[in-house]
């Protein structure tokens, strides 16, 4: 018997979903993730969810770790080795040659735009948003003595570090929360900051961590939101994934990429941008941009209906575009 989710599911939606067909241990759904601990752990909640909706069994479903070039190189910056796509390649061409069925992925690793015949259009509930700074010194950003090092790759944390800390010596430090971890211990860094998202559902309680207030350091657009991907033409799937879809993330998320988006950002530019929703039917949008030394930021913080929160985004980012001027964010 179906879940009262699946049956509400059903009257919701059009009649060609009333075949739903379900998996099954013989035929599994297949999840496609990449392999790090984080992205299993969301694959898994992924899993849970489906199995709660439709009262499946774990067996229904099958977890397929696919290695993804961004995780296989780790000597280099992403932006000299091709950008977001590195860490969806691999799997969103299993989906397209069928052997996968959906892929979940940490929305802020995606590019704004999806091969052709694929879609991202469901999310799960977002997490946390915040940067975590981690050291095991005491005291945060600015108790950190002249010169010190840190690591990051990421570009925009680069970039607001040197903004607020230009005397900082920035150095890259890839791979998963584990590796990143053990190159702190191993003293190749004083600090590193990791998403608060990440450490919260891997319940990595004991990693000395210090949230950073989204008005001092504006997180990645998408930042601790679990995105899924499937076939543009697979509506059976499209009903199912539209059981554990979160509706509020959604809404932040269509201002937060179409800003992105406006932004042509990527890899290779340093932007942050956070859409929140006050509970009555508004929505408020910051977003910065800056450049790769971060002696520039040109920020903006507007309020706008839900529903016009692309149009705002797309507005927003005219307006930064405009005031950094021709070239900024390639210069």
């Amino acid at each position: 018997m179906l879940s009262r989710a699946c049956q509400l599911l059903l009257t919701h939606i059009d009649v060609r979903y009333m075949t739903l067909t379900l998996p099954t241990p013989a035929s599994p759904l297949g999840i496609g993730t990449r392999g790090s601990p984080l992205a299993l752990a969301q694959a898994y909640e992924t899993r849970g969810r489906l199995m709660a909706a439709f009262d499946l069994p774990e067996e229904a479903f099958e977890i397929k770790v696919i290695k993804v070039t961004g995780d296989a190189i780790q000597d280099r910056p992403l932006k000299e080795i091709g950008g977001k796509g590195l860490f969806t390649r691999e799997i969103e061409v299993a989906m397209l040659e069928g052997g996968i069925d959906i892929a979940v992925h940490s929305t802020k690793d995606m590019p704004v735009e999806q091969p052709e015949g694929l879609i991202l259009d469901t999310y799960l509930p977002r997490e946390d948003v915040r940067d975590a700074f981690i050291s095991f010194r005491p005291g945060g950003i600015v108790e950190l003595p002249q010169g010190a090092t840190v690591g990051t790759s990421s570009l925009r944390r680069r970039a607001q570090l040197l903004h607020k800390r230009p005397d900082l010596n920035i150095v890259e430090f890839r791979g998963n929360v584990q590796t990143r971890l053990k190159k702190l211990q191993d003293g190749v860094a004083e600090a590193t900051f990791l998403a608060m998202a990440g450490l919260m559902r891997l319940e990595m309680t004991d990693v000395p961590r210090r949230p950073v207030d989204p008005a001092d350091m504006l997180p990645a657009i998408a930042q601790g939101a679990i995105g899924i991907e499937r076939r543009l033409n697979d509506m059976n799937t499209a009903a199912m994934l539209e059981a554990i879809h979160d509706v509020p993330t959604g809404q932040r998320l269509a201002a937060e990429r179409a800003l992105l988006a406006a932004l042509d950002g990527s890899c290779e530019t340093p932007i942050g941008g956070l859409a929140e929703l006050d509970g009555g039917g508004s929505l408020r949008l910051r977003g910065e941009i800056l450049s790769v030394d971060g002696t520039q930021v040109f920020a903006d913080d507007q309020n706008a209906l839900i529903e016009d929160g692309p149009e705002l985004a797309r507005e927003m980012a005219a307006k930064l575009l405009d005031q950094a001027g021709p070239g900024f964010l390639h210069g």
